[in-house]
């Protein structure tokens, strides 16, 4: 099993089939596009690679907040539905945390969708909390992405 993150278009492609079980809407042909926009803000994209195929991705940055102060937040998270319970997603969960500590985060944080009961299980497990919920309104003229 090996973990790093995504650089190259190819390594970036190849996350797309692990990443479209969690984000449906996102298009093939536009995904390597907009995950090089989003570096430009600090996102990046980390996978395990297991044997040839790769089973999870995580999209992850790291931010500065008043209430935060240095912070990874992971704004995706996925194995494949074939390969969950596996571990793979507690390894990537792990490595995204000792990123975080080398980086000098202070916080870890994700959000998860409220219908992903097994998800929340998982996090528990980790040692993650629930502390809050989280809140959206669409504005006019836009759909959810």
């Amino acid at each position: 099993m090996d973990i790093r993150i995504a650089v190259t278009d190819m390594e970036i492609a190849a996350c797309y089939p692990v990443m479209r079980e969690l984000r449906p809407h996102l298009v093939e042909d536009e995904f390597i596009t907009r995950v090089r926009g989003q570096e430009k803000a600090g996102y990046r994209l980390a996978f395990v690679q297991h044997s040839a195929d790769l089973v999870t991705v995580a999209g992850f940055r790291e931010g500065d907040s008043l209430s935060w102060g240095h912070f990874l937040y992971v704004d995706d998270l996925v194995t494949l539905a074939a390969h969950r319970s596996k571990g793979y997603g507690a390894k990537l969960l792990a490595w995204l945390e000792e990123y975080a500590l080398a980086a000098g985060c202070q916080q870890f944080h994700l959000d998860s969708g409220m219908q992903r009961k097994a998800a929340h299980r998982f996090y528990e497990g980790t040692g993650m909390t629930v502390t809050g919920l989280h809140f959206v309104k669409m504005l006019a003229g836009h759909t959810q992405a």
